[in-house]
């Protein structure tokens, strides 16, 4: 670099002449061809400014996926833990991503208003996330599906949403977590109704057809005696990924000043974490407990 500057330095002296090293990049900025104009095809995607950007996947035929996997009904924990180690690989990936929340075959992705990630390019953040989280579930299978083998890679489709407010933001997460109650109420009366009384899948479907959340959690409580509210806050509230700051202890070996020998000591470390929470996130206990989720943002 120093021999380029140099070099350079003799053109403002009166050489005329551009050092190769110049020359080389000159001739590489300016390199084009016929076929260029094939550029102008491309769609202008970039994200407004000043919108929260979500980015939603959704497992692509998990039904049968799950069927031929042998899942676990109405949740399967290895299932639930294998989406979640997915999320927290996709967010240390995409340290712009403020809060994550996922239930059941899906996960959303918030990334921050201001982010200049991928210049801010929907197809970018889009790609970046379902790609990394899909091979994530295949390179991470193993650990929690211990004695099943992963028969085919599995899918995920992907899309992408701006919001411009908080209170948007917080409108569409509250959307995706009383989804996850609506779901697992349900799927949890109808997998009762078939695994201990015997229905087939069509009979309890007819038997929960146009019943509301007090006769479902009737159901679960007079018949296989489970009060709803007692089932696990993962089922029921979903999954939320935040950033927290960990202090971990480490044990160091050091040489204190006059000893011969190193000594092993503790020591504090403070790391910044993927942490993840079950919890409700629809009233404001959340986000007065966690407001630097949205306060740089704001």
């Amino acid at each position: 670099m120093l021999g380029c500057w140099r070099a350079a330095s003799a053109i403002s002296a009166g050489s005329g002449r551009l050092p190769g090293c110049v020359r080389g990049r000159r001739r590489l900025s300016m390199a084009k061809s016929k076929f260029e104009y094939v550029r102008d095809f491309e769609a202008d995607d970039t994200c407004l400014p000043n919108c929260w950007i979500v980015v939603r996947l959704d497992g692509r035929n998990f039904h049968r996926f799950s069927e031929q996997h042998e899942f676990k009904k109405p949740n399967d924990d290895r299932a639930l833990h294998l989406m979640t180690k997915c999320a927290q690989t996709v967010m240390q990936e995409l340290e712009d991503i403020a809060i994550a929340y996922g239930q059941s075959d899906e996960y959303s992705f918030v990334f921050k208003k201001k982010s200049r990630w991928f210049k801010r390019r929907a197809s970018k953040f889009m790609t970046h996330v379902v790609s990394q989280f899909a091979s994530s579930y295949v390179f991470y299978w193993k650990d929690y599906f211990k004695d099943q083998q992963l028969l085919y890679p599995p899918g995920f489709d992907g899309r992408i949403v701006l919001y411009p407010s908080n209170q948007n933001l917080k409108d569409y997460l509250s959307w995706r977590q009383a989804d996850c109650h609506i779901n697992n109420l349900y799927n949890t009366v109808f997998w009762m109704l078939v695994q201990r009384s015997g229905l087939t899948p069509v009979q309890a479907q007819d038997r929960l057809q146009g019943t509301l959340a007090g006769d479902k959690n009737e159901i679960l409580f007079s018949e296989f005696n489970i009060n709803y509210n007692n089932e696990p806050l993962m089922y029921r509230k979903g999954t939320v990924l935040i950033w927290q700051k960990i202090n971990e202890v480490m044990t160091k070996k050091i040489k204190l000043p006059k000893e011969t020998e190193e000594k092993e000591v503790e020591v504090t470390r403070t790391r910044t974490k993927v942490v993840p929470l079950h919890c409700d996130i629809i009233g404001d206990q959340f986000w007065e407990e966690y407001p630097e989720i949205l306060a740089e943002d704001s």
